[in-house]
């Protein structure tokens, strides 16, 4: 059985102005083992973070259902941590207390927080840090503390909003080497939105190829590349141009179908 079952889903949103509902994501079927890395690929506007939302139990089919181990997502749970676009750090306390907040909510002693936030501290590169406040780290590290304070609830599946989309390139670079890295010792399943064809083939074991709004996946492409991956290779450029064949508008395939 897979990790993460998605089976039929659509997703409608009411839009009183257009006096009709907007179709989001329009029979999407994926499925997700447990330890691969499957990145969501598509357009601005196709519904990746949606479906993402779905999977995290902070948004709800219309119809079609998405499973986590078995079990229909109803809401979100700590078998599921969640990196958002910005870090949403707590400005006010260092690194150590960011990454054990949710120790800090369910009562643990001090002690205890500062040990077990230290193990994750270490896996994201940050020791020597921890006593830092946000405001004095850069965007890459305050990424790595998100991802820290996500692996330190022990979850089943990463879940991935385009955290790297406002870092500048040569830290992108970094940080997709780092999360590998993190990846393969943390041996979680991480799902990861983006809208970058280089980003998605430099991390994926997997990319789920989206369309245009109503998202549909056009092709889930199995990633046969050694780590690390090299950008400028024939082979990375070979599935490049196909993804890019996947993105062009469905119109234009219809057309070369009738030509």
């Amino acid at each position: 059985m897979a990790l993460i079952e998605i089976e039929r889903v659509c997703r409608l949103f009411e839009d009183p102005k257009r006096g009709k509902p907007v179709i989001a994501l329009d029979n999407v079927n994926v499925r997700v083992e447990r330890n691969e890395f499957l990145c969501l690929l598509g357009p601005s506007g196709c519904g990746k973070s949606t479906l993402l939302n779905m999977i995290a139990g902070f948004d709800h089919p219309s119809s079609g259902t998405v499973k986590v181990g078995g079990h229909v997502v109803s809401e979100p749970g700590a078998d599921r941590g969640v990196v958002f676009q910005q870090a949403n750090l707590m400005p006010w306390l260092p690194v150590w207390e960011n990454v054990a907040f949710h120790l800090k909510m369910t009562g643990a002693p001090k002690a205890e927080r500062r040990e077990r936030a230290q193990k994750f501290i270490d896996m994201v590169g940050l020791r020597g840090f921890e006593n830092h406040y946000p405001s004095e780290l850069s965007g890459g590290m305050n990424q790595r503390v998100g991802i820290a304070r996500a692996l330190l609830m022990n979850p089943e599946v990463i879940l991935m909003d385009e955290p790297f989309g406002a870092l500048d390139e040569q830290t992108k670079m970094d940080m997709h080497a780092e999360l590998v890295r993190i990846w393969r010792e943390s041996q979680s399943t991480i799902v990861f939105v983006t809208h970058s064809i280089e980003e998605a083939l430099a991390l994926g074991t997997h990319v789920a190829v989206m369309s245009a709004r109503p998202g549909r996946i056009r092709e889930l492409l199995p990633i046969d590349l050694d780590r690390p991956r090299d950008t400028t290779s024939a082979q990375f450029n070979d599935y490049k141009r196909h993804i890019l064949h996947l993105l062009r508008p469905e119109s234009e395939h219809r057309l070369e179908q009738a030509a």
